[in-house]
């Protein structure tokens, strides 16, 4: 990165740099994969530039349907040029099919599809281990107003179904995803962060037996090995379609 340009802010996967604009970042993926709160750590050679990849034609596909997101233009292959945003502390959820920590939390059985989308809520802090939240609390210690809470779960929703219905045309199943948005200079609502096997949860729909075969990071937290060898597949199916 050209020494002009800043260190932000640098964060498990991502490095964020200053831009000529002051309302622009630029967003370089790293090759680091973190699971458990960072408890587990790896490096994966082509990781970051697979990530990177995969995030700006799903915020591509995205930007054509109306959602506003903090995107501009890919860099290069493992960089982004995005809008600068102010990142609301939030975790977004939303889970079409059980599995993980829902099914560790209540009795459903993993596998369940669910009649609606779930949205589960986090607060997006480390040292607090990012707890579930509820919009009391998220009122109480006044991180956005009701009405932004409502746009960010009417976006996640709309997201949810360009998503769902474009990884079903190349056969994968979007299980749950995180999102994270942001406030622009402008204060209006964007979608941040990244898309990407790191934070969708994608299985793959050509299987025989109901066997569950996952093209995204639980590759890495449950050690089944093939994680860069996954992310291509993701990677090689988006580009044979678009």
């Amino acid at each position: 990165m050209n020494n002009k340009h800043e260190l932000i802010y640098e964060g498990k996967a991502k490095k964020v740099f200053s831009h000529d604009d002051i309302n622009k970042v630029i967003i370089e993926f790293k090759d680091d994969a973190t699971a458990f709160n960072a408890l587990k750590k790896a490096k994966f050679e082509g990781k970051g530039k697979l990530n990177c990849l995969i995030s700006a034609r799903i915020f591509e596909l995205l930007i054509k349907n109306n959602i506003p997101t903090h995107f501009i233009e890919l860099k290069n292959e493992n960089t982004m040029i995005a809008h600068k945003i102010n990142v609301i502390p939030l975790e977004i959820v939303l889970r079409n099919t059980a599995y993980g920590s829902l099914c560790q939390q209540t009795t459903i059985k993993p596998g369940t599809t669910l009649a609606k989308p779930l949205i589960d809520i986090y607060l997006k802090n480390d040292q607090l281990n990012d707890p579930l939240i509820t919009r009391d609390r998220i009122e109480l210690i006044n991180i956005l107003s009701s009405e932004d809470l409502d746009l960010i779960i009417d976006l996640t929703l709309k997201i949810n179904g360009i998503m769902k219905s474009f990884f079903k045309n190349i056969q994968l199943q979007l299980v749950d995803f995180k999102l994270e948005f942001g406030y622009d200079c402008k204060k209006n609502i964007l979608l941040g962060d990244e898309i990407s096997p790191d934070n969708c949860r994608l299985w793959d729909m050509n299987q025989k037996n109901d066997t569950i075969v996952s093209l995204d990071k639980d590759r890495f937290r449950n050690d089944l090995g093939g994680l860069i060898e996954a992310y291509s597949e993701i990677n090689q199916r988006i580009n044979d379609f678009i």
